[in-house]
């Protein structure tokens, strides 16, 4: 068995939070600590692909970010099923193939999904060259580990993407300087007054988002019932925890996209996928919030229909509206999502019946940091934010957006999408 002993897992689950990932050898390292094995590999992926991101031992067959076309079968396994063990002597199954692994002299395999809220991101495999190596408790450990590194894995890859938005920001300050030294004084406060702002936001966002990626991360392991059964009260709490803590990580993110936007570092990599798939995932995402108001998220998609858009900001796009219109709703109510196929274009329009917006601040809400003031919307908490980032990625797609909304008569915010 690859499993090493209960007391091991118990100590070092742990300890898989409480650190700082410096690359693919520390992450493989830790997992070294519970599971036995001779090579390990992590892939993200996207709607059609896989990508490699981390490798333990170098393959010059097997560079970082290497891209794996995926068949529909390969979608299905990667999206659909649980944690698998694999015996090369006895099948060699068709995702060991995909990801060209099959030359690499190994006989037994396990892999694990990479997920947040039953969104799958990515994979993890782990490789032994002795057949009939691995059992069903080496699974279980690996969808463990792999429920608490999907966090850890997010959580690096958000500060990967901040470092390359704070180098943009400054080198195009470097740029501005070069070009108007007559205001040489000027820019070197403004560099100064830009470096602070980032670096506060780097380190706020560490020091927030690490203990709730931890309360996260748990809170999962507890709601999976891993380590004992719950009670149904115990079960409510959990689902209060998950619920308060995505909130508050929503609020983190949300000054960190809006921090890259201003920096010009946020790109748009458009593919083709299904629209039901991005509103599907959001509703499961926000499912946590919506149940602890007992509001109902109801999507109207009719016959499903390809898209050709970037997936990760159509999503947050959906997270975002979605979001706001469980938060502006009363308790016991429910929010609409429809979704419609135009000749040129696509239409995403998101209802609810909460406390809407009177016209004349319509033009309004989608600044920075702008939050309408009743006594509703002091009772939630929030970065004024989310409607301004919302409003940037759909410009980005070349889209625009538009609100339809009366005081005490719900809102209707309908956004639009060109199509190539």
């Amino acid at each position: 068995m690859a499993l090493k002993s209960t007391d091991k897992i118990l100590e070092y689950i742990p300890e898989l939070f409480q650190t700082n990932l410096k690359g693919e050898v520390d992450i493989f390292r830790k997992l070294e600590k519970v599971l036995i094995f001779d090579e390990g590999f992590i892939y993200f992926a996207n709607p059609d692909s896989l990508q490699l991101k981390y490798s333990y031992k170098k393959h010059s067959a097997y560079k970082q970010d290497s891209v794996y076309p995926m068949n529909k079968e390969g979608k299905d396994f990667v999206f659909t099923s649980d944690g698998k063990i694999f015996d090369t002597q006895k099948n060699k199954h068709a995702l060991i193939n995909l990801l060209k692994l099959d030359g690499l002299n190994n006989n037994s395999y396990i892999v694990a999904k990479l997920n947040i809220k039953s969104t799958v991101f990515g994979i993890i495999i782990l490789a032994k060259k002795e057949a009939d190596f691995y059992k069903k408790e080496d699974i279980d450990t690996l969808s463990a580990c792999a429920s608490i590194l999907s966090y850890v894995l997010k959580d690096q890859e958000l500060s990967n993407v901040f470092k390359i938005q704070l180098k943009a920001l400054k080198d195009g300050i470097v740029e501005k300087n070069n070009a108007y030294k007559t205001i040489k004084e000027q820019n070197e406060k403004i560099l100064e007054a830009d470096k602070a702002k980032n670096e506060f936001l780097a380190n706020i966002s560490h020091e927030l988002r690490t203990p709730l990626n931890t309360i996260l991360g748990f809170a999962d392991i507890l709601g999976a019932e891993l380590y004992g059964n719950l009670n149904d009260k115990q079960k409510e709490y959990i689902d209060d925890i998950k619920a308060s803590a995505t909130h508050q990580l929503g609020m983190i993110n949300e000054i960190l996209d809006m921090s890259k936007l201003e920096a010009n570092a946020m790109k748009v990599v458009k593919s083709h996928f299904a629209i039901s798939r991005a509103v599907g995932e959001v509703s499961n995402l926000l499912m946590p919030l919506a149940k602890k108001k007992n509001i109902n998220i109801n999507s109207e998609i009719g016959q499903d229909f390809e898209v050709f858009a970037d997936y990760q900001k159509i999503q947050q796009v959906l997270y975002n509206l979605v979001s706001n219109a469980i938060k502006y709703s009363p308790n016991g109510d429910c929010v609409d999502i429809a979704v419609m196929q135009g000749e040129n274009c696509f239409r995403i329009a998101v209802h609810d019946n909460g406390i809407g917006i009177d016209p004349k601040y319509h033009g309004k809400i989608f600044a920075k940091f702008v939050q309408l003031d009743n006594a509703y919307t002091k009772k939630e908490s929030s970065t004024g934010l989310g409607l301004t980032i919302t409003k940037e990625l759909v410009e980005l797609h070349g889209g625009k957006i538009s609100v339809i909304s009366e005081i005490n008569n719900g809102s209707t915010f309908i956004v639009e999408i060109p199509q190539e």
